[in-house]
């Protein structure tokens, strides 16, 4: 099988923020042929090189997203005209999107419509904004295709013009006409970046027309080339989104004006909904982002909820050895900024040191981005004032019972070292997606205190303790309550790890995907087209195994796939045994419910 790969910042970049999970997919599934089309996001990360690919990895298409270079291509009077009236129609689509229902779901479906009663009059309205929103979307990709190509015009006054018409056009919402010329023009200059993959040479008979199915590793930008890979050669399309891309939007920039952030909140629900509308299979990561896909519109028949697949072996160790944790430490585990909220963990420590003198904080890792930074000051500051130094007599040396550090020095060389020091492992967020930090520690046999927030509940089940964000108190007594049982420590650790290692695993994962590639084209199969030395067709020459794992066409035949790459026709393949298939796992797994959860609330 022949799957293309569309990621957006990860895979195969060395910095890619999805880079590792993409990687154990595509080395777990040797049996496949994987061609990677990847969206760098900066200068800096395509500077940095590719991780290493494996031999399955059989070409790799790369395209920027902050190259602001001029193309080069210049457009005649009727395809400006054609750009105008598609880029208009697409501006008026999101002017027409009510800011607070942006995916154009229905009011019923977000409470505005009384219970039981139908509305008709929305739902249609919804489905013709966004039968406009996708006709001008695929008018571009047509257009872009047939020019080669429409940074400029992206960039341009027209599409400027066009968006202020369409936002003062009669039944714009109302923040879209407060909107003024800056919003207007970072509006479109973020627009020409997400619709920058439009422009790529992507989409011909040995590029996406060539593959089985596309499988795009997030929504949004990264989505849109199997968006048109799917219009232009109907290729079946694989979503898989372990973070929902609107939810994205909605935590970034919350400062922006309000024009910016409806128009864009706009474009990105009516992409999602378009996306969730033509994927073939949908895979959210947990509950939580299930949830927020069916608020944008993705029908549940279409979704197969896979969990994220993590290494287990880094920390097979540390929790088969759970005699080595210090008794009295609580640890916390991520990246420093501030939605993970140290300081209601700060003043909970305050609480758990009244009650377990004893009891020492560290909290293990490095700042997010500049503001990152500054938090981490604050916090340093903030333990300093709450917790003075201690020393055990008036000539020793005091030691402050909070430590802030970081990973990769001789005395904590990895995340595993710092769990496996734990009796506790504490989460404190305000807002969290999949909680990798809290399966690490599950992973290490660790029990957990955590927030309820994100899909902490879904990942944990009933292995640990689970209390309101932005609570210290709640917190401080969760952590007491297991601080001074060790006994039940041990027995939620031992479940968390049987639970982690059930889940969470890369082979879970990967087996998971297998099914859903072959279940994909069981329903889909790609159109191939086996020619003779003469150059005619031959008939009922795809045998019924053409999509089972191996190569059994025969080696006299030449493959055109979907009409044409070249490289494919010239020499004959040689016939291989095929790998044993390994048995596709489910690719659903259930959701486990908060009540199921053991927690202090």
């Amino acid at each position: 099988m022949r799957i293309g790969l569309l990621t957006e910042g990860g895979y195969p970049y060395v910095s890619g923020e999805a880079g590792l999970w993409c990687d154990r997919l595509v080395r777990g599934l040797e049996q496949h042929e994987f061609d990677v089309y990847a969206l760098s996001r900066s200068e800096r990360q395509e500077a940095e090189g590719w991780t290493p690919l494996p031999p399955q990895v059989s070409g790799v298409r790369t395209g920027s997203l902050w190259d602001t270079d001029d193309d080069g291509v210049g457009h005649g009077r009727r395809a400006r005209r054609r750009f105008a009236e598609c880029y208009g129609e697409l501006a008026a689509a999101l002017c027409t999107t009510a800011p607070e229902d942006p995916s154009g779901t229905s009011a019923k479906a977000s409470g505005r419509a009384p219970e039981g009663e139908p509305d008709t009059v929305s739902e249609g309205r919804s489905a013709l904004v966004a039968d406009r929103f996708a006709n001008a979307l695929y008018g571009l990709a047509e257009l872009a295709r047939d020019k080669g190509g429409l940074p400029a015009a992206l960039r341009s006054e027209t599409a400027v013009r066009a968006l202020e018409r369409a936002c003062r056009a009669p039944g714009a919402h109302r923040s879209a006409r407060e909107a003024r010329v800056p919003d207007l023009l970072a509006v479109a200059a973020r627009l020409e970046r997400a619709l920058r993959p439009l422009s790529l040479d992507w989409y011909e008979d040995d590029g996406l027309g060539a593959v089985d199915l596309c499988h795009a590793t997030s929504g949004g930008t990264a989505a849109l080339p199997g968006l048109l890979a799917r219009h232009f050669y109907d290729v079946p399309l694989l979503v898989t989104e372990y973070g929902v891309r609107l939810r994205t939007h909605y935590l970034t920039e919350p400062d922006a004006p309000p024009a910016i952030r409806a128009l864009l909140a706009a474009f990105h629900g009516r992409l999602a909904a378009e996306t969730y509308r033509c994927a073939a299979v949908i895979t959210p990561g947990n509950t939580h982002a299930r949830r927020w896909q069916e608020r944008c519109g993705a029908d549940r028949a279409k979704l197969r909820t896979v969990y994220p697949g993590m290494d287990a072996t880094p920390f097979a160790e540390t929790g088969e050895s759970p005699e080595c944790a210090e008794p009295h430490t609580l640890v916390w585990v991520g990246g420093v900024e501030p939605t993970k909220d140290l300081v209601s963990l700060l003043h909970a420590f305050a609480e758990i040191r009244k009650a377990e003198p004893r009891a020492r904080l560290r909290i293990v890792g490095a700042p997010t981005g500049p503001e990152g930074a500054a938090y981490l000051a604050h916090c340093k500051g903030l333990a300093s004032q709450l917790f003075p130094d201690e020393a055990d007599g008036p000539h020793a040396v005091g030691r402050n019972p909070v430590s802030f550090e970081e990973t990769g020095g001789p005395e904590l060389p990895s995340r595993a070292e710092a769990y496996g020091a734990a009796a506790l492992v504490v989460l404190s967020s305000v807002v969290e997606g999949f909680p990798y930090g809290l399966v690490e520690a599950m992973l290490c046999g660790r029990a957990t205190v955590s927030t309820d927030v994100g899909a902490v509940v879904e990942a944990i089940g009933g292995t640990g303790l689970v209390v309101p964000p932005r609570n210290p108190r709640a917190l401080a007594e969760a952590c007491v309550a297991l601080l001074r049982d060790p006994e039940r420590r041990a027995r939620l650790g031992a479940a968390a790890r049987a639970r982690a290692l059930e889940l969470f695993t890369v082979e879970q994962n990967v087996a998971a995907f297998h099914g859903i590639y072959l279940e994909m084209l069981s329903r889909a199969p790609a159109r191939r087209v086996i020619l003779g030395d003469n150059g005619e067709p031959l008939p009922f020459a795809v045998p019924a195994e053409a999509h089972v794992p191996g190569r059994w066409t025969d080696s006299t035949a030449r493959v055109v796939a979907r009409g044409g790459p070249g490289w494919a026709t010239d020499a004959p393949v040689r016939a291989t045994s095929p790998a044993s298939p390994a048995s596709p796992a489910s690719p659903a797994f259930p959701a486990f419910p908060a009540s199921a959860t053991e927690g202090a609330r």
